[in-house]
C-alpha cells in the first residue's frame, strides 16, 4: 500500500493465532524478502484486475496499482478509494492458473484507532516503539485483522505484525506471507 507515496514491500497475511499470547522476546521482525516492484498505469491492468476490485470493494475507484513479485508469487496492489472517498487498496495474487485472487483490503490508520488490545499487545514486547505509520489489513480468508507496525525512520516494511480477532490480539513471531 502506497497512499501518499509510501511503499509497502511486505505485506501482511494469516498466521495462526490465539489470544492475547504472550509477546515474542522483542516484537520486531526480520527483515522480509526482497520484492520487485513495477508500476502498472490503470489502463493497462491485466484482465479480471479491475473486475476484482469492483467486486471486493463495490464503486471502488482505482488511482493507480503495482505488480509486486516476492518469492516465487506475483501480486497486483490496487489502490484507489470507496464510493465515500476514503483510500483503500486490494491486494490480488496471482494463482497459479493465472486467475486472481484477492488476499487482503488494507487501509491506513492512525495508531489511536487499532483496539487497545491491540496497542497494549505491541507495548508489551521488549522492543516496543511508537510506529510511525500503520495500516489495518483485513484478510479476505478468514475475516481476521492484522495491524502492521511502521518503526521511525523505517518505511519499506513492517517492523512488527499484531493479528486481532475474536478480541484477541496476537504479535506475531514471522512475516506474514502476503
Amino acid at each position: 500500500m502506497r497512499f501518499l507515496a509510501l511503499p509497502l514491500i511486505a505485506l501482511a497475511a494469516c498466521s495462526p493465532g490465539g489470544g492475547n499470547d504472550a509477546a515474542p522476546a522483542n516484537g520486531v521482525l526480520a527483515e522480509g524478502p526482497e520484492t520487485a516492484v513495477t508500476n502498472v498505469a490503470a489502463t493497462d491492468l491485466p484482465a479480471g484486475v479491475a473486475e476484482l476490485a469492483e467486486a471486493t470493494v463495490p464503486g471502488m475507484r482505482i488511482a493507480e496499482a503495482e505488480r509486486k513479485d516476492r518469492d516465487g508469487r506475483t501480486y497486483y496492489d490496487v489502490e484507489g478509494t470507496r464510493p465515500d472517498g476514503s483510500e483503500v487498496e486490494i491486494d490480488m495474487l496471482v494463482q497459479p492458473d493465472g486467475s486472481l485472487k484477492a488476499v487482503e483490503v488494507q487501509r491506513d490508520i492512525a495508531w489511536t484507532q487499532a483496539p487497545a488490545p491491540v496497542r497494549a499487545a505491541a507495548a508489551a514486547t521488549a522492543d516496543a516503539f511508537s510506529p510511525e505509520r500503520v495500516i489495518e489489513s483485513r484478510q479476505v480468508e478468514d475475516g481476521r485483522i492484522l495491524y502492521e507496525l511502521f518503526a521511525p525512520g523505517k518505511p519499506k516494511e513492517p517492523a512488527m505484525e499484531i493479528a486481532w480477532k475474536d478480541g484477541k490480539a496476537t504479535v506475531l513471531t514471522e512475516r506474514a506471507v502476503h
